[in-house]
């Protein structure tokens, strides 16, 4: 599960940079949340139009059939089977910037895990409108080696090179979601 991830701005990079910039000027700034992102948050997600990729402001979390709750992840393995998520993989898939992503183990010790060597942690995802509002969630796999010992299940991590792979090719779905991911790095988070 992943159910807090980090979109820092508190450092130059570059890519947080341009991201931020190329969001609509029509949209209304203020609502974007940057540090550590909780679920119902607005953040920016990548999205393609024509054969480009832009950022656009979407907020974390599908609407829960049965009240409050909103569901924040789709399991890989089952999301081509589900109603709630099964269109939206075929033609409604989405990249998440961030700066990393959050575990805790057994004993409540929080985990920040990212790329070793990049500022940046690219997440696959899914996006559905609701009402008027388009959401997000982060697909989940199986944890890799770096991740298992603090949770079973990480989200669905995206080299660079495969962002547009992700967002335009139908074809290379399955690859992706039930390829290898990136060996991470973990470090004990302290605020």
């Amino acid at each position: 599960m992943c159910g807090r991830f980090a979109f820092f701005t508190d450092k130059e990079i570059k890519e947080v940079e341009e991201i931020i910039e190329q969001i609509d000027k029509d949209v209304n700034k203020d609502k974007l949340k940057t540090g550590e992102i909780f679920p119902s948050n607005m953040v920016p997600v990548l999205l393609k139009e024509k054969q480009e990729v832009y950022p656009q402001l979407f907020s974390w979390g599908f609407p829960s059939f049965q009240g409050k709750q909103l569901i924040i992840n789709a399991r890989a393995e089952t999301a081509s089977k589900k109603p709630m998520f099964r269109s939206a993989l075929e033609t409604r898939r989405c990249v998440i910037p961030s700066t990393g992503f959050f575990e805790w183990d057994k004993d409540k010790n929080k985990y920040l895990f990212n790329i070793p060597d990049s500022d940046m942690l690219y997440m696959a995802g899914l996006f559905n409108q609701f009402e008027k509002e388009k959401r997000f969630v982060i697909l989940t796999t199986d944890a890799n080696i770096s991740v298992a010992e603090i949770h079973k299940r990480m989200p669905v991590v995206l080299p660079k090179g495969k962002i547009k792979e992700w967002l335009f090719n139908d074809k290379i779905i399955d690859k992706i979601l039930f390829g290898d991911h990136p060996i991470l790095m973990k470090q004990l988070y302290k605020k």
